[in-house]
């Protein structure tokens, strides 16, 4: 089957499931109040595919079938550009509100199935194997997938992985004829009410644990013995101007508990192999997948730069210095954000196996940066809208014939803004800087990818010190010649066709 229409994918959300949010089970994904609205958002992402085919889809390489962009395996610079495209119009739909929409998966997976050579190591051929099967009927069946990789926090004291064998965390129980059947608990599943299946991989290595932890593999959804509890809900069941944003964009995010779930044996991708699986994932998968949630992140702060400005516009307020040094502080971290992207793209190389993913260290350097970024940006839309947030009447009260009239003539904004443009500006800025969407909005960001100081102290793993050291050098050596104004210096460029992804920290 093709790329998928919106319909389509509603009727995939019917199939039975185990989903539960305030405590209840979920019969109908598509018609409950807490996920019609991301429901039917998503299905408007499914069918954008159809409507700008141009940008959105690409032949399948095998069946010539349309399929996706960002199932593309890149194998050139031109690839990379070509599929940042297509993720930029998906992340336009939401405004960049929705951090795991399928394309972010999609990505993923297409990394893992270009680099099949290294889930190949230490005995796990048929592993690899079945990996670029699935990867073929992710892209062809247009499977909206959601993943948990995050082990369950049960005592800080032990660590965020398991040490030994831990009953708590998801393990391998024992094999059956047809697969194997695991056990245990992992976070955090967003999108889980949305997704057709949910797949299980490597987010950091495990040192100490035992085997059993040590699993990958992709199921559908409807599998018996999956449970799915989703915190409170954010959505809004309101028209699209009284809540513009959590009306449609509330992703969710659930916690996942696998009760004796049986995988089939052609679904595994790592099965009870601690070597492997301490492995995957540390050479292209970062550079990878960042550049779809960098992608993302600069049309969110692209959109809550323009929020800012229309909100000080609507009352005249950018006629304060303040404030515009608040709107140039969210343009800098969108500017930041955007080169930061292109040098990523413009330093591509090939990473092995003849598949390309961008350079490494502009990409670290935003991850590290957008946890700091998006609640200082949410604060900056609090700040500027300032009373004015709870001065924004509901759509029913503007058109109220009592009211209305009232309301045109006192709470007008400046110039030839009417009350109806006020209030819908202010209502959009509280819905995405601080409703419950937009709180759980910041939250979220704050550990996407990891927590901001983890984050920051991971980039000097991909910190190319060469120029640096040479330039502290010039002055520590015996020798100082400070007379000799050109020196020969390393080229920075290391760095942009750097082979070891790692880097150097030396």
């Amino acid at each position: 089957m093709p790329a998928r229409t919106g319909a389509q994918f509603l009727q995939g959300l019917r199939e039975p499931r185990e989903i539960w949010v305030n405590g209840e089970r979920v019969r109908d994904i598509a018609d409950h109040p807490a996920f019609s609205g991301a429901a039917h958002a998503l299905a408007e992402v499914f069918d954008l595919q159809h409507r700008e085919p141009a940008t959105c889809l690409m032949p399948d390489p095998e069946t010539g079938e349309p399929i996706n962009v960002s199932h593309m395996v890149p194998r050139s610079r031109d690839d990379l550009l070509r599929r940042h495209k297509a993720l930029e119009r998906t992340a336009e739909f939401s405004v960049g509100l929705m951090g795991r929409t399928p394309d972010y998966m999609n990505v993923t997976y297409a990394g893992f199935a270009g680099r099949w050579d290294e889930w190949a190591i230490n005995r796990n051929e048929h592993g690899a194997e079945n990996l670029v099967r699935y990867q073929k009927v992710l892209a062809r069946d247009d499977i909206s997938l959601t993943h948990t990789i995050v082990h369950t926090t049960t005592d800080k004291a032990k660590g965020d992985a398991p040490s030994g064998f831990d009953e708590v965390q998801l393990h391998k129980v024992e094999n059956t004829e047809h697969g194997i059947v695991v056990r245990g608990s992992r976070i955090l599943a967003t999108l889980a009410p949305f997704s057709d299946e949910i797949a299980i991989y490597p987010g950091h290595p495990m040192p100490n644990a035992t085997d059993a932890h040590a699993l990958s593999f992709c199921i559908p959804m409807t599998t018996p013995g999956l449970k799915f509890i989703c915190r409170d809900s954010a959505a809004a069941n309101a028209n699209l101007f009284d809540k513009p944003l959590s009306s449609r964009f509330d992703e969710q995010d659930a916690f996942v508990i696998f009760d004796d779930v049986e995988v089939p044996r052609d679904r595994i991708f790592i099965n009870a192999n601690l070597d492997v699986y301490n492995a995957v994932m540390m050479t292209g998968w970062w550079p990878n997948i960042m550049q779809q949630t960098m992608i993302r992140a600069q049309t969110k702060l692209e959109f809550a730069w323009g929020l800012a400005t229309r909100m000080a516009e609507a009352i005249n307020a950018t006629v304060n210095l303040q404030v515009q040094q608040m709107l140039g502080e969210i343009f800098c971290y969108a500017e930041l954000t955007r080169t930061a992207i292109k040098a990523a793209e413009d330093g591509a190389y090939e990473y092995g196996n003849g598949v390309w993913f961008p350079s490494h260290p502009p990409l670290a350097v935003l991850r590290a940066m957008m946890p700091i970024w998006m609640p200082r940006v949410n604060e900056i839309i609090r700040l500027i809208g300032s009373h004015n947030h709870f001065t924004a009447p509901t759509l029913s009260e503007l058109r109220d014939p009592n009211l209305g009239p009232l309301l045109d003539k006192y709470l007008r904004g400046a110039g030839e803004v009417g009350a109806e443009q006020r209030a819908r500006v202010f209502r959009l800025g509280w819905d995405f800087a601080a409703s419950a969407l937009g709180s759980r909005n910041e939250q979220y960001e704050r550990f996407y990818l990891g927590s901001a100081s983890r984050n920051v102290a991971a980039t000097l793993l991909v910190a190319d010190r060469t120029r640096a050291s040479a330039l502290v050098d010039r002055f520590l050596c015996e020798d100082v010649q400070f007379d000799k104004l050109a020196i020969e210096l390393p080229i920075a460029a290391e760095w942009k066709h750097n082979k070891q992804p790692l880097g150097r920290t030396s």
